[in-house]
């Protein structure tokens, strides 16, 4: 609020001001719950939805703004009252509610809205809601979340979903959190799914498919996989040491953050899996019965930890995601007989050396967010700094990072104080995040990181 204007309502930001995305989120408000009722027409793509919204005002509002991409809203109402008037234009929903919003003041948005929904292009490839052969897919990291709810659509934002899909009673619905009912009418079904903890815009998801449902393990999360039927033979392969997985991450990282785990197999092939909250999601072509992507299952499953519990604040510390997910690919080598994670480090450091040196870990920028050497980089430093702690102390770092910020927004100087805090050498470990975060020259490894004879 600027400087004489308390009490004043303002015109809430439609920005986050994160410049990563920096047509998304919005200011003025941060959203506690998101219930959405939607019913999906599998062969024509139509989508039909209502979203209550529940939000708290950060400061007095006259108009507020959400993200709402290449669907049609038919009404909006604010706290029961019809808008005095709404615009959506650009990727953009802007309300004029009929009476101002007090700073600090709960409101509730209802906004039905309908359409063919559809990805939408970035600069990191198609994101969103996407039809597959026999039903959909949605993968909205960083910012697709817009194409099937009105939303503030920004990491820093989490709160409640309670998600209803209505849909062809052929099809397994999937969405986040407790399946807490499934009702059949005719050929219809509805799905109500419930998730309690906080959760981002970008880690909603929705998956529609011919799927059967297998129950895995109850311990020490209850595990299911849902997918074709045709690909349960090679599923139990490819995915047959994924409960050994999740004992060795809640003995390294902390006890799983969520209620349960669910893994998605499209028919469908995928160019990546992907992540979202309490489930990730494969391609048919992830599994070939020999285990051939095994590191991608421990990457997803840790980034339920990474990513999913504990959420970058804005984009640019994404290396908090996908760096430590990396190195847990690297620990469950090291873990399951295969490389030791000194040998990873050594092969991808060697690799790394060979390419150009343009990337800040700290602050990559929305063109390398997503670039892999981000991800090796990253889980490289981790390792570093596990050499200059001590797996004791390193592993102790990584359970309190993971209880302390638990469900939480965190930053590359939030990861730094707690570090700094637990060494006997605080400038050391300061001296090492300046090297591998903040300069773009890949540092040379410490002699005991390099690959051992």
């Amino acid at each position: 609020m600027v400087a004489g204007s308390k009490g004043r309502a303002e015109q809430g930001a439609d920005t986050a001001g994160d410049p990563y995305v920096p047509s998304h989120g919005n200011g003025g408000y941060r959203v506690e719950s998101y219930e959405l009722d939607l019913d999906y027409r599998v062969s024509s793509n139509r989508l039909t939805g209502k979203a209550t919204i529940t939000a708290v005002a950060t400061h007095p509002l006259s108009r507020l703004s959400l993200d709402l991409v290449g669907l049609r809203v038919a009404k909006v109402s604010v706290n029961g009252r019809r808008a005095a008037r709404y615009a959506h234009r650009d990727g953009k929903l802007h309300i004029w509610p009929a009476a101002d919003l007090m700073d600090g003041a709960e409101f509730v948005v209802d906004i039905q809205y309908a359409g063919n929904p559809a990805p939408t292009d970035s600069p990191w490839g198609e994101l969103g809601w996407e039809e597959l052969t026999e039903g959909v897919i949605v993968a909205s990291q960083p910012s697709g979340a817009a194409t099937w709810f009105p939303c503030n659509d920004h990491p820093g934002d989490k709160a409640h979903y309670r998600i209803t899909v209505t849909t062809d009673s052929p099809y397994h619905v999937v969405a986040n959190g407790r399946l807490v009912s499934r009702r059949t009418k005719a050929s219809r079904t509805s799905w109500v799914y419930d998730q309690a903890a906080p959760m981002a815009t970008y880690l909603a998801t929705i998956q529609i498919g011919r799927y059967d449902v297998l129950e895995l393990a109850p311990s020490p999360v209850p595990q299911r996989a849902v997918l074709p039927h045709a690909l349960i033979r090679d599923f139990r392969t490819d995915f047959g040491r994924q409960q050994d997985m999740v004992d060795t991450f809640c003995r390294l990282f902390g006890p799983y953050p969520f209620t349960a785990y669910t893994v998605v197999v499209t028919d469908d092939a995928l160019e990546i899996p992907l992540e979202a909250q309490g489930i990730s999601v494969f391609g048919s072509n992830h599994l070939d019965g020999r285990r051939g992507s095994e590191r991608l299952v421990a990457h997803e499953l840790a980034h339920q930890w990474f990513g999913n519990s504990l959420t970058p604040a804005t984009w640019q510390h994404i290396w908090l995601n996908e760096g430590f997910a990396c190195y847990a690919e690297w620990l469950w080598s090291e873990e399951s007989g295969g490389l030791s994670a000194n040998q990873q480090v050594s092969k991808a450091h060697s690799r790394l050396a060979g390419l150009e040196q343009d990337l800040v870990l700290s602050d990559p920028g929305p063109e390398l967010m997503f670039d892999d050497r981000l991800y090796k980089r990253g889980a490289i430093t981790l390792h570093v700094l596990r050499q200059l702690l001590g797996d004791g102390t390193f592993f102790d770092l990584l359970r309190t990072w993971t209880r302390t910020y638990r469900h939480g927004s965190v930053t590359t100087e939030d990861f730094i104080a707690l570090a700094t805090s637990v060494a006997a050498d605080a400038d050391a470990v300061r001296q090492l995040f300046a090297e591998w975060l903040d300069a773009p020259e890949l540092p040379a490894l410490p002699r005991s990181s390099r690959r051992r004879r």
